[in-house]
């Protein structure tokens, strides 16, 4: 039996939710978990009518890009939409999940399927998150040493860029004294005891930590294992806001932005003025990205997509890069696509579907 629970831990392979921003409320929003899943729809804002379509379909859950719920709830009366959906959905037993800018911030997300529809190549994070890195340092006796590393890797220690599998290794001389009520793997109790150890270091990202000690302390020998953990300022390129990467061929900007029209469907495709350049360096943030304009500038892109910014920005880039704004709706609607994809291929017969409701709010005349 599949459960509803079962799926989300799936996407959540994907984008863990700690990938996601402080502002955020990416997440299961209202419903159980446990609950046999019977389908799913995929949208990305959660509406009335989205429920009602779900109804129809029979899917008892809905994964949407959006949060439904961002503000805390001091009571539930159905004043607003976000409550009327909170209210029907409980009444239907249907869960509302959202993944939100943990898709945003994850490879494979949002930013990197625009890429994928631009054809991008080398496509790598735009801004990548700080503070987001452990690294674990740990000792061992030198005949465990390779059982510990590939506890560690498996637990998902280890990786940096496109490398699996990386630690330092350094050999060197433990001691302890086991006292009384000790129950020492080596030595004996009341002597002190000198063991050939192997220090070991290895990185990590922060949201994995309780899965890698755990893996450390299944099949450490000691009794007593001792480990460090130090938090990295690294920049972490695997997770972070926006992609950059280049156009296999030097573009012009009008053709370019009429493509960007065709792929995404937009209606209005709004622009700063034409540079006079070609375009070759892409830089890309799904919805409100214009906060990453400076780190798209710095990084020698020619143009910068995304999905809002405000009037003034416009002024701001100057002639230092094209920016082009597609409408948040048309920048982000390809998350059903990511989570299509996703589920179809994990529960290749169970049945998740795309609304076709369109619930963008912004009306073109």
């Amino acid at each position: 039996m599949l459960r509803i629970k079962d799926i989300l831990k799936e996407i959540e392979r994907l984008a863990p939710l700690s990938l996601q921003d402080a502002f955020d409320n990416a997440g299961v929003q209202v419903g159980d978990v446990n609950l046999e899943a019977t389908g799913a729809l995929l949208c990305l804002d959660v509406k009335e009518d989205i429920i009602d379509e779900a109804i129809d379909l029979g899917c008892n859950l809905i994964i949407s890009h959006h949060p439904l719920a961002f503000k805390p709830f001091k009571s539930l009366t159905g004043n607003n939409y976000v409550e009327r959906c909170m209210m029907k959905a409980c009444k239907n037993d249907i869960v509302i999940y959202s993944a939100h800018t943990n898709l945003d911030n994850t490879v494979g997300g949002v930013n990197y399927k625009l890429a994928e529809l631009f054809g991008l190549e080398d496509v790598r994070i735009l801004n990548p998150q700080k503070n987001s890195l452990l690294k674990l340092v740990t000792f061992v006796p030198d005949h465990s040493s390779e059982k510990l590393r590939k506890a560690l890797f498996k637990a998902g220690a280890g990786y940096i860029g496109n490398y699996s599998s990386c630690s330092f290794n350094t050999e060197g001389q433990g001691t302890f004294f086991a006292m009384e009520n000790s129950l020492p793997y080596v030595g004996e109790i009341g002597q002190l005891h000198t063991e050939k150890e192997i220090r070991i270091e290895t990185v990590f990202p922060a949201y994995l930590k309780a899965s890698v000690i755990s893996a450390l302390l299944s099949v450490h020998p000691y009794e007593e294992p001792v480990f460090d953990l130090y938090k990295l300022d690294n920049e972490w390129e695997q997770a972070g806001s926006g992609v950059i990467g280049n156009l296999p061929e030097w573009e012009d900007e009008l053709i370019f932005l009429q493509r960007i029209k065709d792929v995404l469907h937009v209606e209005c495709l709004k622009h700063s003025a034409l540079t006079g350049r070609k375009l070759r360096t892409v830089a890309i943030c799904g919805g409100s990205g214009a906060s990453l304009i400076p780190q798209a500038i710095a990084s020698g892109a020619d143009i910068f997509i995304t999905g809002e910014v405000k009037y003034n920005d416009f002024f701001d880039v100057e002639n230092k890069i094209l920016l082009a704004v597609t409408g948040h709706y048309e920048s982000e609607i390809c998350t059903k696509e990511i989570i299509f994809h996703l589920l179809s291929k994990k529960f290749p017969t169970f049945a998740a579907q795309n609304s076709i409701v369109n619930s963008n709010p912004i009306k073109y005349l």
